[in-house]
């Protein structure tokens, strides 16, 4: 059985994808996009803003805020 770890980032925008959490986005140039994450990979997040698919570059984003809580404890032990 091979062990595999996610990390916190890929973590925390599953949840949100998957769970349908609305996001908002602060860019680094000021710039907020509120959606749903609907996809995401090493470089890029996917998100559906007002009816509008955007592809964001991980490196313009500053900070992500859930509109909920996303829990991130692990249910493995």
């Amino acid at each position: 059985m091979s062990k595999f770890t996610n990390n916190l980032q890929d973590i925390f925008l599953n949840e949100a994808k998957k769970n349908k959490i609305q996001v908002t986005l602060y860019l680094i140039n000021g710039f907020q996009l509120k959606g749903n994450v609907t996809g995401f990979d090493t470089f890029t997040v996917v998100l559906n803003c007002d009816g509008k698919q955007m592809m964001v570059y991980k490196h313009a984003i500053s900070t992500i805020t859930p509109l909920n809580p996303i829990l991130l404890v692990s249910e493995e032990i």
